[in-house]
């Protein structure tokens, strides 16, 4: 219980993000398809990456998991982050719109259809390879103001 308890705590970043994706998997069961529910996820605090750390150190000192880092960063390996690079550590969810991918859609289709930057769209998403979205996958789409 105390693991469970503890792991737990550590996740405050993800806390915001899986209850937004409940939400939307409790919509999804009631046949709620298409762009609903305002929101929007934003980085509110960055990390610098020293010679010498890893993304398991990096996620430790902000009290979260490597999954939920690379998830928010949208990094596939976890052996490969390079100094320099800059990692999201918080997030803050608001405004926009939820989206859940249709068959035949793509990642471009998708940010032309709302005007928004397809980059802006795979990074706030934490999608690597922009040509790899699936049906049933729900979208975070950025109010266009705060796109940047």
């Amino acid at each position: 219980m105390y693991r469970v308890r503890n792991i737990l705590n550590g996740m405050t970043a993800a806390v915001t993000l899986v209850a937004a994706a409940l939400g939307l998997v409790g919509a999804l069961m009631f046949g709620a398809t298409r762009a609903h529910a305002q929101q929007t996820v934003i980085c509110t605090q960055t990390h610098i990456v020293q010679r010498g750390e890893t993304l398991y150190r990096i996620a430790r000192q902000y009290s979260m998991t490597t999954t939920v880092l690379q998830a928010m960063n949208g990094i596939p390996n976890a052996n490969r982050i390079y100094v320099g690079q800059s990692l999201c550590v918080a997030q803050q969810v608001s405004g926009g719109t939820t989206y859940v991918v249709q068959a035949g859609d793509t990642l471009g289709r998708i940010a032309r259809r709302f005007g928004v930057d397809m980059n802006v769209l795979a990074r706030i998403n934490g999608i690597s390879n922009p040509n790899r979205i699936y049906t049933g996958q729900t979208l975070i789409i950025p109010d266009v103001t705060i796109q940047g």
